[in-house]
């Protein structure tokens, strides 16, 4: 099964061996692309929609493994039980929908020992609720699909000392793995952002627009900051 750039960096964060619970997984290509590839075991594709639920169990069918993924339908994880899966996915929804659905189903969420995400959107206060959750961040990537850049982590259980300058306000905007890491995706975001905090940083200082500029100038410093990550040698 061929997935997208960014389901790929998703599965590929998914460690081998463990049982996965894949939320909304629409047409379950991760766990399919997982079980057959032998990467994990078995898994739960899980969807909050008949019909996303139907196709996934269709083309689980289709490659025969329907004796190694199960679909239910659930609300994020609501229907599964405390233990019965060592990760979940949740990819492609908004980061406050992220964390409800961690929220709601504490129990079986606290259970598992990695949590693989990838939020749409507020992914600084993802990140920051991982911690507040007892997980650690222990792995990011980040791809270019379409125009677009996904950023995503895998969190783990156990807190760990937090090093000065990575995980600072920088590092839960930015990532501090990417950062870390010097990704080279982060690196083409970064200087997209920088140009266009410095263009639109000149337009309104022309116009004399004050509160905005100054939001745009703590923006424009967000993304200095980490750019200077890149700098260091």
């Amino acid at each position: 099964m061929q997935l997208s750039k960014r389901l790929s960096a998703v599965a590929a964060l998914v460690t081998p061996g463990t049982v996965l619970a894949d939320v909304g997984t629409d047409h379950g290509y991760i766990p399919i692309e997982l079980v057959e590839r032998g990467v994990i075991p078995r898994a739960l594709a899980l969807d909050v929609n008949a019909g996303p639920l139907r196709r996934a169990d269709e083309h689980i069918r289709m490659h025969q493994l329907t004796d190694y993924i199960e679909t239910r339908l659930s609300d994020g994880l609501k229907e599964v039980k405390e233990g019965e899966a060592d990760a979940c996915v949740i990819a492609g929804m908004g980061g406050p929908l992220t964390i409800r659905i961690l929220t709601q189903s504490r129990p079986a969420a606290q259970a598992m020992g990695e949590w693989i995400l990838q939020p749409q959107s507020e992914i600084e206060a993802v990140r920051r609720f991982v911690y507040g959750e007892g997980f650690h961040i222990e792995q990011e990537d980040m791809v270019l699909e379409d125009g677009k850049y996904y950023p995503m982590m895998k969190a783990v259980r156990g807190n760990m000392d937090q090093p000065d300058g990575i995980y600072c306000t920088t590092g839960f905007c930015y990532g501090p793995c990417l950062l870390r890491d010097r990704h080279p995706v982060l690196h083409a975001y970064l200087l997209k952002e920088q140009k266009l905090y410095e263009e639109l940083g000149g337009k309104l200082r022309k116009q004399g627009v004050k509160k905005r500029l100054q939001e745009v100038e703590r923006e424009l410093l967000l993304v200095r900051d980490a750019l200077a990550f890149f700098d260091e040698t």
